[in-house]
């Protein structure tokens, strides 16, 4: 198994150009496709235009999105032409309410999504629902790229695992790193007193990536702090280890953007790449 198909969503920000270096790297070392959107938004919502709004500002707005997507495929021309990697590029325009069907409807198609970090900098509303759709309309992984940029080699992998099924999907989805690592790192934060594994936390899974050639320890770890993703930063820290695994949502979407949660304390800030699936 390999990512044959890497897609990522490029604005021309400099958060967009280190996942969109992290991506291009990823297609050199495993020989794939590298497939990029470049998006166009009409950021006035729907709803607004049925309030009154008139032909002639929906006409700008749209006028906008669209240079705003000429420019983008522009700027990634000026950096991919004659590169040494087989890529493609799809310019778009879309509405904010039209994003999770585009970007969901071309992630569907990729073994892995490469998208910058979706939360602060000069972050937009709508990076927030690109990670989501090409994750939830996708079915896709999704490879969360710092903004400082990062290693796709996976040197030091941690996996943080709850024996959930978005868990899985995150581990399964990352095999094909997991397997080149040098050290895999099965992270277990307070297990559950009748967990299946409580008499050896991770074993079963520890047996699963061994099959695969994967060199695995596991850690147990108690929750110091109030933040599980806190607990798994410092972890990833400890272990100087250049990649993270986890599922993501493992509560509603909702629940998440409203009172927080694992994912979203992650995502607000990635120190190292994350690989996240649900």
């Amino acid at each position: 198994m390999a990512y044959k198909s890497v897609m990522t969503v490029w604005d021309g920000r400099d958060e967009s150009r280190a996942a969109l270096d992290m991506a291009v790297a990823l297609v050199r070392a495993q020989s794939g496709h590298l497939s990029v959107l470049c998006l166009g938004i009409d950021r006035i919502q729907p709803g607004l235009y049925y309030a009154g709004a008139t032909p002639a500002i929906m006409t700008e707005n749209i006028e906008i999105a669209r240079d705003e997507a000429k420019a983008s495929e522009a700027s990634l021309r000026a950096i991919l032409d004659g590169s040494d990697i087989n890529w493609s590029c799809r310019a778009m325009v879309t509405q904010i309410s039209g994003i999770s069907h585009v970007v969901g409807q071309m992630a569907r198609f990729n073994d892995l999504v490469v998208l910058a970090q979706p939360y602060g900098g000069n972050t937009g509303e709508e990076a927030a629902t690109v990670l989501e759709s090409a994750m939830f309309q996708g079915h896709a992984p999704v490879l969360v790229c710092p903004p400082a940029g990062g290693k796709i080699d996976g040197k030091r992998i941690v996996i943080a695992w709850n024996q959930s099924a978005e868990a899985m999907a995150a581990i399964k989805a990352a095999l094909p790193l997991i397997r080149k690592a040098d050290a895999v790192n099965i992270a277990i934060i307070d297990p559950g007193a009748h967990d299946e594994d409580q008499a050896d936390p991770g074993a079963e899974l520890s047996t699963m990536l061994a099959r695969h050639g994967a060199k695995v320890t596991v850690s147990v770890l108690a929750k110091t702090v109030p933040r599980i993703a806190e607990v798994l930063q410092r972890h990833v820290s400890d272990t100087d280890s250049d990649l993270l695994v986890m599922g993501a949502y493992g509560h509603s979407r909702f629940r998440e953007s409203i009172i927080g949660g694992a994912t979203r304390d992650m995502l607000e800030d990635v120190t190292v790449p994350v690989l996240m699936a649900h």
